[in-house]
């Protein structure tokens, strides 16, 4: 893995210090001994471009494991958010259990469950006139997710060539930071409408797994206090049983004898069967399965590794190295609200473009390319147009001081051809 793309993924997790999408950022989270008894303690290898079905141990095709989902009605399948490749095994499943003759159905992580959402995602499948920027604006694409459309679109497409109904299931980032800062019981009836009866926050394994996405790499949260660590894991709890209860819901209301609800969903939401998948067992007793993509990757200066813990999911799908994201990342993490007038940094990534620029902690962001900084949609959405090499402009409030930094969208050299 090159460092620089680690550092970029890492800074992914950061989200208001409320909201962790998290990815896998460690190492560590590959190789736990955690999740099914009868798989965890040993590893399995990962082939690149062959999915492994971690029970059985055999190496299968796309087309095999769609088989092997027969009988199978609620399928997590993980994501690295800003890497192509995730979100392109993530198509291949939804294509092959289609050609399988199965009644597909997607759940996205990228909307909330809400009324507004959904039917902007009915609008795209049944309506032929409505174009992709009419869909992303009303539909709030850069307001509820950010992440670059592109990563996506061909999903999009083929669920609407396809006839695939799309669901949200996720829930609007304020449930999230209500439930880390103040806990369940402060949510309003509304919010609390959105989540199962129950949310299950007492596995010993899934906080051991989440501690280990937080490695020593994180600054922000790698060693923080135990009162904020409980209420970051609340948090996750509450996004992992909201996603789960809302698919089953979307499953039961929608889903014929023969359907298979497909969640897109983070990694971290997805590893040891211990997130998403486990709040939905409290609530479902038919047949679940994972699937997450799995980069081989490099030890620090040592040879690639091609194994992971057998538990870490149902079926691992190999792939490449991973390699910096096709889109560009600035490498700033702010609130996802406002701190008094304008937005504050929170935290900049080490080596990162906004690093290289001179950004700080603290500085409180005013405009970018010549536009008030007002609002998060507005500033993913002018992102969105950047390419590498490209260039940000920004002006910043420091100490009372008005200051302009350039930001070059450039990626780093890998550590060899700097020697």
């Amino acid at each position: 893995m090159r460092p620089s793309s680690k550092r970029l993924r890492l800074a992914a997790l950061v989200v208001a210090l409320g909201a962790t999408r998290l990815a896998i950022a460690d190492d560590r989270a590959l190789n736990l001994d955690v999740g099914d008894p009868a798989r965890r303690g040993r590893e399995v290898a990962l082939v690149i471009d062959g999915v492994t079905d971690t029970a059985r141990g055999d190496v299968v095709t796309p087309a095999e494991l769609a088989a092997r989902l027969d009988g199978v009605r609620l399928v997590f399948v993980g994501e690295s958010h800003t890497d192509a490749e995730f979100h392109r095994v993530q198509l291949r499943v939804i294509q092959e259990l289609h050609k399988r003759g199965r009644q597909v159905l997607v759940g996205l992580e990228m909307y909330p469950a809400t009324a507004a959402e959904q039917e902007w995602l009915e609008r795209w499948r049944s309506d032929a006139g409505l174009d992709e920027e009419a869909f992303l604006a009303g539909s709030h694409w850069y307001r509820s997710w950010g992440y670059h459309w592109n990563y996506y679109r061909e999903i999009f497409r083929f669920a609407r060539e396809s006839g695939i109904r799309l669901f949200g299931v996720n829930v609007p980032r304020e449930v999230v930071q209500t439930a880390r800062t103040k806990g369940l019981e402060a949510l309003t009836p509304d919010e609390r409408a959105l989540l199962p009866p129950r949310v299950d926050t007492d596995s010993a394994e899934h906080q051991r797994l989440f501690r280990a996405f937080f490695g020593e790499a994180d600054a922000l949260h790698g060693n923080m206090p135990d009162a904020m660590f409980q209420g970051m894991y609340r948090a996750q709890c509450t996004w992992d049983a909201a996603m789960g209860w809302n698919a089953l819901q979307a499953l039961r209301t929608h889903g014929g004898d023969k359907a298979i609800l497909v969640v897109l969903v983070g990694s971290g939401h997805v590893a040891y069967g211990l997130g998403a998948e486990r709040q939905a067992r409290l609530w479902f007793d038919g047949r679940t399965a994972s699937v997450i993509p799995v980069s081989v990757r490099e030890e620090e200066g040592g040879p690639l590794v091609t194994k992971v813990q057998a538990s870490y999911a149902d079926f691992v799908w190999g792939l490449p190295p991973t390699t910096d994201p096709l889109y560009p990342s600035v490498g700033l993490s702010t609130p996802e609200q406002k701190s008094g007038e304008r937005y504050k940094v929170i935290s900049v990534v080490k080596d990162s473009p906004a690093a290289a620029a001179g950004f700080q902690v603290a500085d409180e962001l005013v405009s970018i390319d010549g536009a008030a900084y007002a609002d998060k949609e507005t500033v993913n959405r002018l992102l969105a147009g950047k390419r590498w090499g490209d260039r940000v402009e920004y002006k910043v409030l420091r100490g009372g001081q008005e200051l302009e930094l350039t930001v070059l969208l450039r990626r780093q050299k890998p550590k060899q051809e700097e020697r």
